[in-house]
């Protein structure tokens, strides 16, 4: 009886580590959806589909056209869909606008690659002429509250009132102001990467409790963080961030704001309402227990009260 030698071990030690490895990679490699495939399941109609300032956006129009309006924005990763009950409970009696801003959900890339606050502004601005919309009340949740308070800061007149969810804006304890975001490498391999249960522990930390992060809302995030373009979008949209110091900006809005806060809010703690308090000329704050930093996805029915009695104020 023969046994083989050394060098066949090794060759055969060598044949599992590679074929472990393809497997780990077909396993970790996530490829972009067809555009085809999200929009029949995403886009309600292809006039949703709107040219906007050189883009194609997502965008819907719910409620009596002749009532006062209401923009919903999305945050950072997110879509307009994060907003579906709450645009269901405010389109009785308002017009509600919302849409995926470049690059996020189903709108598609911004050809100029500029994807800066000042950018979304314009785009916001742009979107309202185009739909004839003088003026507005903005409800921003995160970074899109980022975008909500920038453009009531420059465009007093045309915003009525402001609500701000867990609003992004002042700097970490230990970051400065006037340096871009150093993007770091695990973000940066999202492009090739995003195992379903990798972003499921991403986004845990946006529920007070995780357990209301349901099946639906992930299956959601993950197919259109995977639409063509998105996921570059997202980290130039990194890339880009400056934080800029807020203060002299927040003096200088004029509409009422409703600052809203999960206390469980893991990702821009409640503590930072007080900052935004110190600044805002004409600011409350509504705080949220048990919640985290997406009320509108963790507790739709609830968190949207605080909402409808300050818009009809």
């Amino acid at each position: 009886m023969s046994f083989p030698g050394p060098g066949s071990f090794a060759w055969a030690a060598a044949a599992i580590l590679i074929a472990a490895l393809v497997g780990l990679g077909l396993w970790l490699w996530t490829p972009d959806k067809s555009r085809e495939e999200l929009e029949s399941r995403y886009l309600d109609a292809p006039t949703d589909m709107v040219d906007v300032a050189g883009l194609r956006l997502h965008v819907r129009d719910t409620g009596p056209r002749q009532a006062p309006a209401v923009i919903l924005i999305h945050g950072f990763g997110s879509s307009l869909h994060t907003w579906e009950a709450w645009a269901g409970g405010l389109s009785t009696d308002y017009r509600v606008v919302r849409f995926d801003l470049p690059g996020s959900g189903l709108s598609e890339p911004d050809p100029t690659g500029d994807y800066t606050v000042g950018r979304s502004v314009e785009i916001l601005q742009a979107l309202m002429d185009g739909m004839g919309i003088d003026r507005a009340s903005l409800v921003g949740n995160s970074m899109g509250g980022r975008v909500a308070w920038n453009f009531a800061a420059r465009n007093p007149g045309r915003v009525e009132k402001l609500v701000l969810i867990s609003p992004d804006g002042f700097a970490s304890p230990g970051e400065e102001y006037g340096r871009r975001t150093e993007v770091p490498l695990p973000m940066k391999l999202m492009r090739y990467t995003l195992p379903r249960v990798f972003l499921r522990m991403n986004l845990a930390p946006a529920y007070g409790d995780p357990a209301r992060m349901t099946d639906a809302y992930l299956d959601r995030y993950h197919d259109l963080i995977r639409a063509p373009g998105v996921r570059d979008a997202l980290i130039a949209r990194m890339e880009q961030a400056v934080r800029e110091d807020p203060v002299p900006l927040l003096r200088r809005i004029e509409a009422p704001t409703l600052l809203l806060w999960g206390e469980k809010d893991a990702l821009i703690p409640v503590a930072n309402a007080e900052d935004y308090l110190r600044a805002l000329p004409h600011g409350t704050l509504v705080r949220l227990p048990g919640i985290g930093h997406v009320p509108q996805e963790e507790a739709p029915a609830a968190t949207l009260e605080p909402v409808k009695a300050f818009l009809a104020r």
